[in-house]
């Protein structure tokens, strides 16, 4: 049976950089932000009722998420709809992967929102990634088009990362490549002397 491990951490914290060393190691990593593009992406699961409950929102038999996010600013009651379409997609995809990867040692899922949305309830163990808020903020406003109102926004949204950090089984340093690859080394060592 796979150690499923929750990956995540606050927007510019360095998960995405962290996601890859654990695929540059040989363990199946599952992106929830990936998996959510797959669904809207052409001939993907969630475009049909999509079509259905947000009509104009898809373009080229896939989701346009520029205009589904209008609709979503047009009618602020629109989010939970949404929600209730893709968050079930969303999880069948995931289970789909755990079952194709059953026979790993570990399993790593990406998931930002992973306290948010209560899913670290149903995994074996939890790792965040963290650096110091000055440090996120310059990542995230290098990134183009982000602007500080935006950021904020974002952040507001997501819960504090120390809060996170209090709530996790490991936290992963992203202050530079090097330290956050031991860190991941080490918790990967941590898991298999427990297995």
């Amino acid at each position: 049976m796979s150690f499923r491990l929750g990956l995540t951490g606050s927007i510019g914290m360095g998960k995405s950089t962290t996601a890859a060393i654990f695929r540059d190691l040989g363990y199946p990593v599952w992106d929830a932000d990936q998996a959510v593009h797959r669904l809207y992406g052409r001939g993907g699961a969630a475009v049909q009722p999509l079509r259905e409950a947000f009509p104009g929102c898809i373009t080229g038999e896939a989701v346009d998420r520029g205009l589904l996010k209008q609709a979503l600013i047009a009618d602020p009651g629109a989010l939970p709809r949404l929600e209730g379409i893709v968050h079930p997609l969303v999880a069948a995809d995931r289970e789909t992967f755990i079952a194709d990867h059953r026979d790993a040692p570990l399993i790593v899922l990406d998931i930002p929102l992973l306290f948010e949305t209560g899913r670290d309830l149903s995994l074996d163990g939890i790792a965040v990634v963290s650096t110091d808020a000055e440090t996120q903020r310059a990542r995230v406003l290098a990134r183009p088009g982000m602007t500080p109102q935006m950021l904020d926004m974002i952040l507001s949204r997501q819960m504090p990362d120390a809060e996170k950090r209090a709530r996790a089984d490991w936290v992963i340093p992203t202050d530079d490549l090097a330290t956050t690859r031991q860190a991941v080394l080490s918790l990967i060592e941590d898991i298999r002397s427990h297995a």
